[in-house]
């Protein structure tokens, strides 16, 4: 039996224990693993592993020795529990060794979970499995993690208290980050607000997103961008002694003025257009960058953009003499008396 959308999301939360087998595949190397992550520990517990009661074994292990599949689905533990034999990369050749492991699988057996890569319709493995009354496959696909999906993961973390705004942003973020790295920001904003009751708001997200910019560099960039030159020099030489790069620092301004530019150059106005850029902006920042993206315009934001443009190639230049971080600053200062003219 195969399961698409909802019903494989709701799989992954509450699996029936009584499969004999279950197949998770797809392109995505990490979406596949989270997935399966979920589902065993679903089956067996959080204590499952520690009590030996889940067995792994590895597509390469199994072609030397088509026996350790159904051993591994028959053994008896130690512990008392339901059971999982693991088959990490799995292929179509090993879809015999997996209908034998089908056929003489009984109630009380250990669960087959298998992974595997993409696989075709006609794939064999998939066949294998689809094609058992008792076992269920489902594919992992890029798409971007339904709010159901994102649900179950603030839930698994122990997220329930976010305001509208917050969840807002999570799900743009969703869109723009890996499966792997987003379950990481979810989990830091856990621990974030752990023994906080308030609800969880944008500016927490922003505070353990890894999309955000460092610190620093953003401080100097909204200098830059609000003209305010004076604090462009202390702010250089704090960055400069905390070892960012000047090349860093130059990547950093184009990805900003191209955000400011993209938003300016929006026929809705840079409110709407700041709504569209990705890596998607939220909470003060987008407040702000909406108010830089109106006082420079998008004529003086194309004049930024070139002025950044070449003082990259001139960092790249292989007869470049003058000081790098010097260039930057130079650049930074004559950026920000822009908006003046």
């Amino acid at each position: 039996m195969k399961l698409t959308g909802r019903q494989a999301a709701s799989y992954f939360a509450k699996p029936d224990p009584s499969h004999a087998a279950v197949l998770i595949f797809g392109a995505d190397a990490m979406r596949v693993a989270l997935k399966r992550q979920d589902l065993i520990a679903a089956l067996i517990g959080p204590e499952g592993e520690a009590e030996m009661r889940l067995t792994r074994i590895s597509g390469a292990d199994l072609r030397k020795d088509a026996a350790l599949l159904l051993d591994a689905v028959k053994a008896q533990g130690f512990f008392p529990g339901p059971r999982v034999a693991f088959l990490e990369d799995a292929s179509d050749g090993l879809a015999p060794v997996i209908q034998t492991a089908l056929g003489d699988w009984q109630p009380g057996d250990a669960t087959i979970v298998v992974t595997a890569g993409s696989l075709a319709a006609r794939s064999a493995l998939r066949k294998a499995v689809e094609g058992h009354p008792n076992a269920v496959a489902m594919g992992i696909y890029d798409d971007p993690p339904s709010r159901e999906e994102i649900e179950a993961t603030l839930a698994q973390a122990g997220l329930t208290n976010l305001d509208r705004e917050a969840m807002n942003a999570l799900l743009a973020l969703s869109r723009d980050l890996d499966p792997g790295d987003f379950r990481q920001t979810v989990e830091k904003l856990a621990l974030y607000k752990l023994g906080d009751k308030t609800p969880a708001t944008p500016a927490d997200i922003i505070a353990v997103s890894p999309a955000t910019i460092e610190a620093g560099i953003d401080d100097i960039l909204n200098v830059v961008a609000e003209a305010r030159t004076a604090e462009i020099g202390p702010l250089m030489q704090r960055l400069s002694g905390q070892g960012i790069a000047p090349v860093t620092l130059c990547i950093m301004a184009m990805r900003h003025f191209r955000t400011l530019h993209a938003a300016a150059a929006d026929p809705g106005g840079p409110g709407a257009g700041i709504g569209r850029v990705r890596p998607p902006v939220f909470g003060p920042r987008r407040d702000k960058m909406v108010r830089q993206a109106q006082a420079w315009g998008m004529r003086r934001l194309e004049q930024a953009l070139q002025l950044i443009i070449e003082t990259d190639l001139q960092l790249r230049s292989a007869g470049q003499r003058a000081p790098q971080m010097a260039l930057v600053e130079r650049t930074l200062v004559r950026l920000s008396r822009l908006t003046a003219r």
